[in-house]
């Protein structure tokens, strides 16, 4: 038998697709960068496996690259400092310790629908309860603050939020950041800010919560900057306090980071600024072609995204998004349906324009086709 927890949580639909997909597909549904990290940081990974960095290292992760992770953020709070850091093993481990270290059996936790996939099955793995917030195509996926307040009560622990978003590549304006910490303050919550794009903004500035509040935790990782999501690799920013209980329970999830991957990621923040610099570029030129084609294939519409590599069409076209996205697959293009993310995302899908410019358009072409053939039928 399996325990209770392992029913309570599903697979996720990403991977459902993914792994269903035939040989060759187009892969529109998995958000990775078609990139490799910038020579730099492969250089180091080398050095460092036949320097001898093969050991276990500390488990809130090197120092020196705690620092340098510190140093970004004593920007927005002069008193950052290492000790403010934890260095994990990808953002979703990040997110799962910080989950572990603040939900009990019981609370609630205010989680935004559509969502990142692990924000529910997270807080159900602590016994926790996830409270679904609203982000409504119309209101640009804004959060709506009349909700929140109807949402919350006295076992609610703490509200997670995704600027850029992933699914909906929405971005929180100054204002919107502003009233979650005001809101957090009001009812005694942890605000866990997965800010993993804060490099991908096309429209507006990012704007990040730590040095707003002391209520915020900061999760973040390399893989979509450094075009690293197989190394596995990310890190986290809290209150010093909290640090230290989040990283006893980092430890026993994994011990310790990969130790010649962090060094690798510390030459990458030291001298790979340009590459991430041109890969957003390139990103900004294929947001754009994925929009204009998308606004000319009838029954759909978009909010274009303003960060992250996404976009989240909605489809009047017959069908679920689920039946909609088998459709796709089997004529070769891998997408995710909506409601992976939330039932808000039910007339959704989730295309990702990490992909070629040539992909982009064969991908875009069987859409557009498939979404003739439903309509005619």
């Amino acid at each position: 038998m399996v325990s209770e927890r392992a029913r309570r949580v599903e697979i996720s639909g990403i991977r459902k697709m993914f792994e269903a997909a035939p040989p060759n597909a187009i892969n529109l549904g998995l958000g990775e960068p078609d990139f490799e990290p910038p020579k730099v940081v492969l250089d180091a990974l080398c050095a460092a496996v036949q320097g001898r960095m093969n050991h276990y290292g500390p488990s809130a992760g090197l120092p020196a690259l705690r620092e340098k992770i510190a140093e970004r953020y004593r920007e927005l709070d002069s008193e950052t400092g290492r000790e403010n850091v934890i260095v994990t093993g990808s953002g979703s481990e990040g997110l799962m310790a910080v989950a572990l270290t603040l939900y009990d059996p019981g609370d609630e936790v205010l989680v935004p629908n559509p969502g990142f996939v692990l924000y529910p099955p997270h807080a159900k793995l602590c016994g926790a309860n996830p409270v679904f917030y609203d982000l409504i195509e119309k209101k640009g996926f804004q959060p709506d603050f009349d909700q929140l307040e109807r949402l919350v009560t006295p076992k609610t622990r703490a509200i997670v939020v995704n600027s850029p978003s992933n699914p909906t590549g929405a971005v929180f304006p100054r204002a919107t950041v502003e009233r979650v910490i005001s809101f957090a303050e009001e009812h005694d919550l942890t605000i866990v800010s997965d800010e993993v794009y804060e490099e991908m903004v096309y429209e507006g500035k990012f704007q990040s919560f730590w040095g707003r509040t002391d209520r915020a935790v900061i999760v973040n990782s390399f893989s979509k900057t450094l075009a690293m999501t197989g190394w596995r690799i990310g890190f986290l920013v809290a209150p010093r306090a909290l640090a230290v209980e989040i990283n006893k329970l980092h430890y026993h999830l994994m011990a310790c980071p990969s130790t010649p991957a962090q060094a690798a990621v510390l030459a990458g923040l030291e001298h790979g600024g340009a590459e991430t610099r041109a890969m957003v570029a390139e990103f900004r030129v294929r947001r754009g072609l994925i929009s204009r084609a998308l606004a000319k294939i009838p029954g759909v519409s978009l909010v274009p995204p303003a960060g992250a590599f996404y976009t989240f069409p909605k489809l009047d076209w017959p069908g679920t998004a689920q039946e909609i996205a088998g459709t796709l697959l089997q004529r070769g293009l891998i997408t995710t349906p909506g409601d992976a993310f939330g039932s808000l995302g039910a007339n959704h899908l989730r295309l990702s324009f990490a992909a070629s410019r040539e992909n982009l358009r064969k991908g875009l072409a069987i859409l557009r086709t498939v979404g003739a053939e439903l309509r005619a039928s």
